[in-house]
C-alpha cells in the first residue's frame, strides 16, 4: 500500500510539473516573440509622438496617456470602495444568509466576462448618467470590473490577521474602528495593496469594457476633459493587429504597442511586489 501511494505521489508530482513547464514554455514563446519584435520599435519618438500618416507612422503618446488617465480613475474609484466593503464584510457584518449571499455574488461577479461590464457601463454611465463616451465612463466601468477582485483579496488579507490583535486592543479600551485602524489595517495592507494593484493592472489591459464606453480609433490630440473620448493602448493594439487597412505595414507598430503595454502591466505588478515586501518588512507579525 505504501509503495502504491508513493507511486501515485510521484506520478502526480510529475504531471503537475509537466503542466507548469508547458504553460511557462508557451508564455516564454509569446513573450520572446513580442519582446524580440517590439523592443526594436521602442524609441523616444515612438513614446512621445502622436500617430500620423493614417496611423502608419508616428507614435502612441495619446494612447499611452489615455490608458494612464483611465487607470487613474479606476484606482480612485475602485480601491477605497473595495477596501471599505471588505472591512465591513469581515469586521462588522454578521455571519448570516445575507452576508453569505453577498460574498457569493462578489465571487461570481469576478468571473463575469469583461464585455458584460462594458455593456453595463454603456447603460449606466454613458446613457443613464449622461456621461457619454468618455474617459470618466470608461474609468468607472473598469472600476466596477475591478471591485470584486479588490474586495475578495482585501477581505482575505483581513482574515489572515490573528484575532488576538483585535482582542488585545479592545481589552485596552480601544473602539472597534480604532482597533481596525491601528491593529488590523497596517498588517493587512501588504495583501490589500498587492491584490488591488494586480486587479488594476488587469483592468489596464482590458479592451472590451472601454470599447463601448469611450475609446476612439484615432485622436491625435490629448482629451480636453474627463468627458471627452480618448485613445488607449489595448484598443490601439487591437486596431493595428486586426482592423487597419495596411496590417503588414503597421505590424512593427503593433508589436511596439504590445511591448509597451506589457511593460506597463509588468511595472504595476513589480510595484505591487515592492510595496508588499517593504510593508511586510515594516509590519512584521
Amino acid at each position: 500500500m505504501n509503495k502504491l501511494r508513493k507511486i501515485e505521489h510521484t506520478l502526480g508530482y510529475i504531471s503537475v510539473t509537466l503542466c507548469a513547464v508547458l504553460v511557462l514554455l508557451f508564455l516564454a514563446v509569446i513573450l520572446w516573440d513580442i519582446v524580440s519584435k517590439g523592443s526594436g520599435v521602442i524609441s523616444w519618438s515612438f513614446i512621445a509622438d502622436a500617430p500620423s500618416e493614417g496611423m502608419t507612422a508616428g507614435g502612441v503618446f495619446p494612447a499611452l496617456m489615455g490608458t494612464l488617465f483611465v487607470t487613474l480613475i479606476t484606482i480612485i474609484f475602485s480601491f477605497p470602495i473595495g477596501v471599505a466593503a471588505a472591512i465591513y464584510l469581515n469586521e462588522y457584518a454578521k455571519m448570516n444568509f445575507s452576508t453569505r449571499l453577498i460574498r457569493a455574488s462578489i465571487r461570481n461577479l469576478a468571473g463575469v466576462p469583461s464585455i458584460v461590464y462594458g455593456l453595463f457601463g454603456v447603460a449606466l454611465f454613458v446613457q443613464a448618467m449622461g456621461m457619454g463616451r468618455s474617459i470618466m465612463a470608461s474609468g468607472l466601468t473598469l472600476g466596477i470590473l475591478t471591485l470584486p477582485w479588490i474586495i475578495t483579496t482585501a477581505e482575505e488579507s483581513l482574515k489572515n490577521i490573528p484575532k488576538s490583535f483585535r482582542d488585545g486592543s479592545l481589552a485596552l479600551g480601544a473602539t472597534k474602528w480604532e482597533t481596525i485602524q491601528h491593529n488590523v489595517l497596517p498588517y493587512a495592507m501588504p495583501g490589500i495593496l498587492t491584490g488591488g494593484i494586480l486587479g488594476i493592472s488587469r483592468a489596464a489591459g482590458e479592451t472590451a469594457p472601454i470599447l463601448f464606453t469611450g475609446v476612439a480609433f484615432f485622436l491625435p490630440d490629448l482629451p480636453g476633459s474627463l468627458f471627452d473620448q480618448f485613445m488607449a493602448l489595448p484598443y490601439h493594439l487591437y486596431i493595428m493587429s486586426t482592423q487597419h487597412h495596411a496590417i503588414e505595414l503597421v505590424r512593427p507598430i503593433a508589436y511596439g504597442t504590445a511591448f509597451l503595454l506589457i511593460v506597463l502591466v509588468f511595472g504595476l505588478n513589480l510595484g505591487a511586489i515592492i510595496i508588499r515586501y517593504r510593508l511586510r518588512k515594516k509590519f512584521k507579525m
